[in-house]
């Protein structure tokens, strides 16, 4: 892509974040849930289970992304905490898609250990962040420590594999809201060891058929290596903050319905 492409692309991206990256939209979108709270912790894991369950329609998402959160007493850090057994039977008949009851439970419970043992969620990011440089090998080592305890195999699918080449879209999607402070009321800014230079598109169907008709991807599958593509484009870009420009790709797609006559 040549400059004056991309100073052209800049301009409309740019002008598409300003316009997504707004308050108005939350309501309908996903980092509502985790905005119902205001401490750090009851932020960061309302966060990273909605995330998780962070696929197919949105008011489905939103809709048993509430219904956990109530499960929960809508005290997400306080029932990790303090949970015993029989405050498990009510998660059991949690569903959302393939994320079933079992899925739910060992879920809460790995949250709970990770709290224990390794200081929360910001803090295993952020360690192998630190040894590595990599969002993406941070992700690698959370999913590591995240499936340490015994568990059925199903569970794995709900935890991205990038050694398999997974665009890990929904913890992408969990660290842009985590590590961004946008200013815009947004995305939180809680973390801040690791620079949103540092972070990876949330890649999904709708930004990347929208990337794909700008020009910007050329790749056709939504895998790791077309995240580290799109990635790259964003940062000359925004060198800073290229995801950013996720409010811009998903709001064209989803909103404006461009790119829809993109195959993948």
């Amino acid at each position: 892509m040549n400059l004056l492409i991309s100073e052209e692309l800049g301009d409309l991206l740019e002008e598409r974040y300003l316009r997504y990256n707004n308050p108005a939209f939350i309501e309908s979108d996903p980092i509502s849930i985790p905005h119902r709270f205001a401490e750090k912790e009851n932020r960061e894991i309302a966060g990273f289970l909605t995330a998780i369950i962070s696929w197919g329609q949105r008011i489905s998402i939103l809709k048993n992304a509430r219904r956990l959160m109530q499960l929960m007493d809508d005290a997400p850090y306080d029932f990790i905490l303090n949970a015993e057994e029989s405050d498990y039977r009510s998660l059991s008949k949690f569903c959302h898609r393939t994320f079933n009851g079992y899925d739910t439970t060992f879920f809460i419970k790995s949250i709970r250990r990770i709290y224990q043992r390794y200081n929360g969620l910001e803090n295993v990011f952020t360690m192998a962040y630190k040894k590595t440089g990599s969002v993406f090998e941070a992700i690698n080592s959370f999913r590591e420590i995240f499936l340490e305890e015994e568990h059925f195999e199903r569970v794995e699918k709900h935890v991205a594999n990038i050694r398999q080449g997974s665009s890990a879209k929904r913890i992408n999607m969990f660290l842009r809201w985590m590590i961004r402070n946008d200013n815009r009321g947004v995305d939180f800014g809680l973390w801040r060891k690791i620079p949103p230079s540092a972070l990876q598109i949330p890649l999904d169907l709708h930004t990347g058929n929208v990337a794909r008709a700008l020009g910007l991807l050329l790749r056709k599958q939504n895998d790791r290596k077309a995240v580290e593509e799109l990635t790259g484009v964003l940062r000359h870009l925004d060198a800073d903050d290229p995801v950013k420009f996720d409010f811009a790709l998903f709001g064209m797609g989803v909103i404006e319905g461009f790119g829809r006559s993109v195959k993948k």
